[in-house]
């Protein structure tokens, strides 16, 4: 069993590297993102409810959110663990995500915490835009999806730290140089890779 969480800012890899970790620990990488889409895609209560929130232009609730990735964490794939990436964003998230584990008897083995200083994280989201002709993606916008990642997401490590799971790592460098990093991180601390891996 391998129960991951990664964490970093808007332009810090994590989607990349959560998907490579996944991968080399044998089990899903289950972002909210993805799991918004399925919900909606497979046309379940609470995809409706999700695409009707989407559709408005407005936030997924904290407890609509946690409903989604709750019954995500149920599905057979899952049962051997997974990695998080996008969820919990902030701390009520936490709450709900702790519940859920104890109620199963489990708990996170590592967060991984992608660090990247501030101006990196801008430059590589607006060469980003730039290359998908975002023009909605201006400095401002970034600058403030970051600012909001520093106010809500960023004290969720604070929990988890005060617990000792945190693996802060550098994110800057290739992408194999970082995945190899976060491997050699998680192994240091003794987590297990899933035996089908």
């Amino acid at each position: 069993m391998t129960r991951l969480l990664i964490v970093g800012p808007q332009g810090s890899g994590k989607g990349t590297q959560g998907v490579r970790i996944a991968d080399a620990f044998g089990v899903p990488a289950i972002s909210t993102g993805d799991v918004f889409r399925a919900a909606v895609a497979d046309g379940s209560d609470l995809g409706s409810q999700v695409k009707a929130i989407i559709e408005a232009g407005d936030l997924v609730s904290d407890e609509l959110t946690s409903a989604v990735v709750r019954d995500r964490l149920s599905q057979a794939d899952a049962a051997g663990g997974f990695l998080l990436d996008g969820y919990p964003r902030n701390l009520t998230q936490v709450m709900h995500l702790e519940e859920f584990l104890e109620g199963r008897g489990e708990e996170l083995d590592a967060v991984i915490e992608l660090s990247v200083p501030r101006d990196e994280s801008i430059a590589r989201l607006t060469l980003r835009a730039q290359e998908q002709g975002r023009t909605d993606d201006t400095e401002a916008v970034i600058a403030n999806r970051l600012a909001i990642y520093e106010r809500e997401t960023a004290p969720i490590l604070g929990v988890y730290g005060a617990r000792g799971i945190v693996v802060q790592i550098d994110g800057v460098g290739s992408l194999d140089e970082i995945t190899a990093r976060i491997v050699a991180a998680l192994d240091a601390r003794g987590v297990k890779r899933t035996a089908a891996a």
